[in-house]
């Protein structure tokens, strides 16, 4: 056997040092029996190579003093959903909520000041025979019809009221119309005793 093949043999029988060049180079040049001994030194040395696991881990961190938790069993079952029977105590009917609406304006009167008048008149004739009550929302107005509806804003506070026309007044000049004392009240103008409102004829 030539040198140069002989020493190429050597190292290919000794794992530790042996490549898979070399061992396919010994392969080509010895007998049958030789190239075999040289792929069984390769299987060898493939078997003692480290392993690494490429299967996906599917286990979960242990619970407290446990076994792995399973990647299924660490989600919680649901159950199925409760039947609704109806609303919750307390909650609103949306269905039967209607949203409150603003008075509806008929004619609009513009600005002029009011008065009130009150406990000196209770209990008085008014001018279309009601008893004056200084507790109801009620006005006096020199012309508009008795029973006309009238909302009272007062600008100032931006407080609103709405009176009912029963009698006749204010009778000093300047003034547009006379509240009860609760009208008054209701829009900020008692401390003052006048107050300069915008007036609009509303639907009852």
């Amino acid at each position: 056997m030539p040198r140069w093949l002989e020493g190429l043999t050597q190292e290919a029988r000794k794992p530790e040092r042996a490549t898979a060049s070399t061992l396919a180079l010994a392969a080509l040049a010895l007998p049958v029996g030789s190239a075999l001994a040289a792929s069984n030194a390769l299987d060898d040395k493939a078997s003692t190579a480290p392993t690494v696991d490429t299967a996906p881990d599917t286990s979960i961190e242990a619970a407290p003093g446990g076994s792995p938790l399973s990647f299924a069993s660490a989600f919680e079952t649901l159950g199925a959903p409760s039947a609704i029977t109806g609303p919750a105590p307390g909650s609103v009917d949306l269905g039967s909520f209607e949203t409150p609406r603003g008075a509806q304006v008929i004619r609009t009167l513009g600005t002029g000041v009011a008065s009130f008048y009150g406990k000196r008149f209770h209990g008085r004739r008014t001018a279309n025979g009601e008893r004056f009550n200084m507790n109801a929302m009620t006005a006096a107005h020199k012309t508009l019809p008795f029973g006309t509806f009238v909302r009272v804003i007062n600008p100032a506070n931006g407080r609103t009221v709405i009176v009912r026309i029963n009698d006749r007044g204010p009778f000093i000049r300047g003034r547009e119309i006379d509240l009860s004392r609760a009208a008054a009240q209701e829009i900020g103008m008692i401390q003052r005793g006048h107050a300069r409102v915008q007036l609009d004829v509303v639907a009852p």
